[in-house]
Formats: structure tokens, sequence, C-alpha cells
């Protein structure tokens, strides 16, 4: 190794501490790992700062303000009243609808939205005993539904970043296709959705009680919006939605179309300039932007090559490529739970896999899908905002939520990467 490479490794060590350690506000190791490259001449500061002018991290800073005018529109008081409804019937069937209304709301806030499952789980845990459907069944299922959307056509944010370690890495990204990276979610959450009708006769069945915690989750959230303005809102998400999809035809007009909608957005004062200053600025994109140029300036010293190369070595030519990816998946997955750091975590595994795969001369498309997405599929273990809410709302043993999460871990990381390479072919 030369010392550039050991300078840089020590700067991304050092970046990883932090971020693992919550030492610092989120977003800002990255941050300052970029100043130390600079500082140690390993990279210019145009590099360094790159990932705030790359195309994709642009896109999802608008996709942030265009989300925060979401929750301002009735969608939240209607997915409220329909959850309410539902759960009052009980039953098996009231069971399964409501597990997809979860997942349908999902479908906008996209994986991973932390006000998404705030939310729910907050509503779900006000919801009265009903012997039909007692609370400890709704809370683990449709609690981890939160994460799952039924119609992925809201992701940006994990699209963003397999496009970003890609490039980082000095892979090909003509072939990312967005509507095939969709599917994978899709065969994501289908294999979810079938494994929580399978655990409903083996979910606990006990009462659960709200916590002084809750009062506030639970608030209602009525729109005071005119409803010329939410139908606008509703038509800026899905031009920014459209245009994503029509990126590969449109070239760069697809990245801007959400920062026009966001101009709509301010134009009518759906926000105003102070809540879309706050989103775009938002900790998880100064994140994804600062680890772009970290990527980068690894790259540029050989140490992601040399590492993928040494991996390759060890693995042999004869390596399965659904254990490389599951592999990856599990590795990845068990670390962002345990450090609660999913977007650190899935950056520093994301280049070491795709530089294998390019080693072995294999399309690494499919294991950079794989591991992005599973950063946020662990959850089996309750230390992460998610699985530790779900496992006190719901008053369960940790021999209860294991019942129910351990088998769903394994069932979703296998579906992850079965669709990874059925989409994008090895």
């Amino acid at each position: 190794m030369t010392t550039p490479m050991i300078i840089a490794l020590a700067i991304t060590v050092f970046m990883i501490i932090l971020i693992m350690t919550d030492k610092l506000p989120f977003g800002a190791p990255p941050l300052i790992a970029c100043l130390l490259l600079v500082l140690f001449g390993i990279t210019d500061i145009k590099t360094a700062f790159g990932g705030f002018s790359n195309a994709t991290i642009v896109m999802l800073a608008s996709f942030m303000a265009i989300m925060a005018a979401l929750q301002k529109t009735s969608f939240i008081g209607s997915f409220r009243k329909a959850m309410f409804n539902m759960a009052s019937k009980g039953g098996f069937r009231a069971y399964v609808l409501l597990i997809l209304v979860v997942m349908l709301g999902c479908s906008l806030f996209g994986t991973g939205s932390t006000a998404y499952y705030v939310l729910t789980l907050g509503i779900l845990s006000t919801i009265p005993y009903n012997a039909k459907l007692p609370g400890s069944k709704i809370i683990m299922s449709s609690g981890f539904a939160a994460n799952h959307p039924l119609i992925p056509i809201n992701v940006a944010l994990q699209y963003g970043i397999v496009i970003a370690v890609l490039e980082a890495a000095g892979a090909a990204v003509g072939k990312v296709n967005l509507v095939r990276f969709s599917i994978v979610n899709l065969v994501l959450s289908l294999a979810y959705l079938a494994w929580c009708l399978i655990a409903y006769k083996n979910l606990p069945d006990h009462s659960t009680t709200t916590a002084a915690e809750t009062d506030k989750l639970q608030e209602e959230t009525v729109s005071t919006l005119p409803k010329w303005k939410e139908y606008a809102t509703y038509a800026a998400f899905a031009a920014s939605v459209i245009g994503m999809l029509l990126q590969s035809k449109v070239g760069d007009v697809g990245y801007v179309i959400p920062g026009l909608a966001v101009a709509v957005i301010l134009s009518i004062k759906v926000l105003d300039f102070n809540e879309i200053r706050n989103s775009i600025g938002a900790p998880i994109i100064l994140m994804s932007a600062g680890v772009i140029g970290i990527a980068d300036a690894l790259g540029s010293t050989g140490l992601t090559a040399l590492v993928g190369e040494t991996v390759a070595k060890m693995l042999g030519n004869s390596i399965n490529p659904f254990l490389l990816v599951f592999g990856f998946c599990v590795l990845t997955s068990v670390l962002a739970t345990m450090t609660g750091s999913t977007i650190g975590t899935v950056y520093v595994f994301a280049p070491l896999a795709i530089s294998t795969c390019l080693s072995l001369g294999l399309n690494p498309t499919a294991v950079a899908a794989a591991i992005v997405i599973s950063g946020w599929n662990g959850h089996f273990l309750p230390i992460d905002g998610m699985p530790a809410m779900i496992m006190g709302l719901g008053r369960y043993k940790l021999t209860e939520f294991w019942k129910f999460t351990v088998p769903m871990y394994f069932i979703r990381l296998l579906a992850l990467t079965a669709g990874a390479l059925l989409m994008f072919p090895m």
C-alpha cells in the first residue's frame, strides 16, 4: 500500500468511527473527512466536494422538499382514518388490509422514512384492544410494513445512492434501469407481505398500552391547504417521479424536474423558503454528498481496486453470484442495524463489493442495488429506531420479537438477492 492509500484509509476509518459513535451530528463526519483529504493532499477540493454538484444529489435534495410538502396534505388524515376503521373490524382480513394500507402509504414516502414510520406507529399504538385483532398483532406486522412500498414509485434516495456508489467505484451505470430497480423493491415487499400472512397465527395476543410519549405522535394532522394547493403538490410529486423515470431518455432534464417542482411549491406558498432550505440541506443529503467525494478519493489512490482484487483472489473465480450478493447484504444489514448508521455502512461496503465484482469480471449492478436496499432491512435487533419503537410500543418480549423478526430478516434478504440478480444479471 502506498502512503496516500494509508492516509485515505485512516481518514475513512476515522469517519466511520465518528458515524458509529454519534459523537457529531449526522452528516458532519463526511464533511470533516473531505476537509482532511484536501489537507493531506490526497485530493483537490473540487473532487472532495464534488458530491454536492452530483446530479443525483441535486435530484435527491429536491425530493426531500417535495416530501415535506406532501406531509401538509390531507393524505395523512385520510391514512389515519382508514387504519382506525380497518382495525376496528378485526379478523385476518382486516389484518391484511391494514398491512396493505401501510405499504401503500410507504409508496409515497419511500423506504426508510423516519417521519412515516413514526407517524404509523404512533397511530397504531392508539388503536384500542380488540380480541379479534389485538394490537400486538398489528404493531409488529404493520410497523415493519412502513418500510416496504407496495408500489415502489418513490425510490429516489436508494436509486441515487446506487448510482453514486457505482460512479464512485468507476463502474458503468448506463444499464441501471429505474423500473428494474423498482421491481427489486417490489420483490422484497411481496416477500415481506408473504411472511406476514404466514406469521399471523403465531403473532402474540396481548393488549398494548399507550405510553405517554405517544400522545405527541397521535396528534391530528389536519391539512390547512386549499384543495388547489394540495392538487398542485400531488402534481409536483407526480412530475418529479415521471422526470426520474424518463431520465435515461431526456438526460439531465430528468434530474432538474424535481427542482423545478420545488420552485412551483415555493411560488404557491405550500412551503416557505426556510422550510425548503431545511429540507434540501437535510443531514442525509450532507451525508450522501460528502461520502461521494470520499469514495472518489479512495478510488483515485487505487485503494478500492486493491481491496477488490484482494477479495476476488480470496474468493476465487468459482464463487456463486448468489452467495456473493447475499453475503455482502448480510454484512451490510447487520452492521447497519448494530450501528444505526445505514448510509454510512452502505457507503463503506458497496465500493468494496463493486470492486470485487469488477475484479471477477462480473456486472456489479446487482450487488450495488442489493447492498443499498439491504441497509434498510436489518431490524432483527431492537437497537435501531424502527425495531426499538416497535418492540416498545408493542410491549413484546425479546423472544416474541425474534420469533417474527429473525425469519423476516432472512426471507427479505433472500428475496432481495434473488430479485437483484433477476433484474440485473451478473
